[in-house]
C-alpha cells in the first residue's frame, strides 16, 4: 500500500444514483452494494484515492449509511486509521451545517467549514456506482499539466438504456461532453438521449480546493443545487474545465440488469485482471476457505471464502459463507453473503440478498434479462 502523502483531498459521495436500484438500496446505499465475490462498491474508489497516496477521504452520506459504517469501520483495512486526516465520514445532522442534500452543492456547502480546514490543494470528487481501478496520480499529472481550474474524466461509451429511461428524474442525473481539439470541454449536456457512442462523464473531478470553496459559496449563496449542471455548464466561457479519458475496465451500475451483468462479467478472467490490475482493499471477515464437499460439482464460479458446496455450481458467482446443499443446482446466479440453498433446490438467474434462505426442492428461475431478485433475510 502506497503510504506517501498525495497533495490532494478526497471526497466521495455514496448515496447518488441510488434511485436506479431500489431493490439493492432499500437496507443500504449504492456504495455499499456487495460486488464481485467479497467487495463492496466504495472498496474500488476508496482503494484506487488510497492507491495513489491520498489519505484523507471524506464520505458525505444522505442515508442508509448504516452498513457503509459497519463495512468501513475505522478505515483500517485501507490504512486510513491517522491522527491527521484518514477516514471521514460525515452523516447528515452531523453539526448545524450539514442536511440532507440533492446535488454536490448541496452537499460540499455543508462541508465548507471542514474544507476551509484541510492543507492539500486539490479536491477530487467522485461518486461510487463504478468499480474500477483509477489511477487518481495520472488524473493529478494531467490536470496540473492542463492548467485547467477543472478537470472531469470521462468515458466514451454509449448511454446505459437505464438512464435514459429515467432522464425525468434529478435523482438519477447524468452529463455527456462536447470537447475540442485541445482537450476543453466546450458544452455539458444533461440527461442527453442522444444515440451512439457519447463522452460519458463518470462523476469524477478534480479542482483546486480554494477554487471549490468559492465556487460552492457563491453557488449556494445562489440556491444553486448541481456543480456540473448549475454551475460548470453556465460558466465553460470564464472556467477553463478540461476533459481527462479513462480507457481502463470499467462497471458502471445503473439498474439491478446492469448490477447482474457486471457481476456475471467477472467470470471471464481478462475482465477480471483488468478490474483488478491494482490492489484492492476490503473488510476482513476471518473465515475458512471455501469447503468443496465430496460429490460437488463447481465449473466458472468465483467462490469468495467461508462456502461450503455440496451441490452442483455452474457460472456463478458466491459471495462469503454461501452454502449450498446435497442435491442442489445453482446456475448463473449471484448469491450473496451467507445464502442458504436447500436440498435440491434449482435456480438460474436469481440474485439473492444477504442472508437468505431458498429451502429444500424449491425451483426458482429468472433470465438473462431480467434476472429474479430475492431481498435481504427473506426465506422462500
Amino acid at each position: 500500500m502506497v503510504n506517501s502523502n498525495s497533495d490532494a483531498l478526497g471526497i466521495i459521495f455514496p448515496n447518488s444514483y441510488d434511485a436506479l436500484v431500489p431493490e439493492l438500496v432499500s437496507e443500504r446505499l449504492m456504495a455499499s452494494i456487495p460486488f464481485a465475490s467479497r467487495y463492496r462498491l466504495v472498496d474500488f474508489v476508496l482503494s484506487s484515492m488510497v492507491n495513489c497516496g491520498i489519505d484523507n477521504i471524506s464520505l458525505i452520506v444522505r442515508k442508509n449509511y448504516h452498513s457503509l459504517m459497519d463495512h468501513l469501520g475505522s478505515g483500517r483495512e485501507w490504512d486510513l486509521v491517522r491522527k491527521n486526516g484518514g477516514l471521514n465520514i460525515v452523516p447528515p445532522f452531523a453539526n448545524r451545517h450539514v442536511k440532507v442534500y440533492n446535488g454536490r452543492v448541496e452537499a460540499l456547502a455543508s462541508i465548507l467549514h471542514f474544507m476551509r480546514a484541510q492543507k492539500q490543494k486539490y479536491v477530487i470528487m467522485s461518486d461510487a456506482n463504478i468499480a474500477m481501478n483509477f489511477d487518481f496520480g495520472a488524473l493529478i499529472k494531467a490536470h496540473m499539466k492542463s492548467e485547467a481550474d477543472v478537470t472531469l474524466v470521462y468515458r466514451e461509451e454509449e448511454t446505459p438504456a437505464s438512464l435514459v429511461a429515467n432522464r425525468e428524474s434529478t435523482e438519477s442525473m447524468y452529463y455527456t461532453f462536447d470537447i475540442d481539439e485541445s482537450g476543453r470541454v466546450t458544452k455539458i449536456k444533461t440527461n442527453s438521449a442522444d444515440a451512439g457512442v457519447q463522452n460519458q462523464y463518470m462523476s469524477i473531478a478534480i479542482i483546486e480546493r480554494e477554487k471549490l470553496i468559492d465556487m460552492i459559496t457563491d453557488g449556494h449563496i445562489q440556491g444553486l443545487i448541481y456543480l456540473e449542471r448549475d454551475i460548470l455548464a453556465n460558466r465553460l466561457e470564464d472556467i477553463r474545465v478540461s476533459a481527462y479519458k479513462y480507457e481502463g475496465y470499467a462497471a458502471r451500475i445503473t439498474d439491478v440488469q446492469s448490477y447482474f451483468r457486471e457481476n456475471m462479467k467477472m467470470l471471464d478472467e481478462e475482465n477480471l485482471d483488468a478490474l483488478f490490475s491494482g490492489p484492492i482493499y476490503t473488510k476482513i471477515r476471518d473465515d475458512n476457505p471455501t469447503r468443496y464437499i465430496a460429490g460437488a460439482k463447481v465449473s466458472n464460479t468465483m467462490a469468495a471464502d467461508g462456502c461450503v458446496i455440496e451441490g452442483e455450481v455452474e457460472n456463478s458467482v458466491l459471495f462469503r459463507g454461501v452454502k449450498i446443499a446435497k442435491g442442489a443446482k445453482v446456475k448463473n446466479c449471484v448469491l450473496m453473503q451467507d445464502t442458504v440453498v436447500g436440498e435440491g433446490a434449482n435456480l438460474e438467474y436469481m440474485i439473492t440478498d444477504k442472508n437468505v434462505t431458498i429451502t429444500a426442492n424449491k425451483e426458482l428461475r429468472g433470465s438473462d434479462s431480467f434476472p429474479v431478485y430475492v431481498m435481504k433475510k427473506q426465506t422462500v
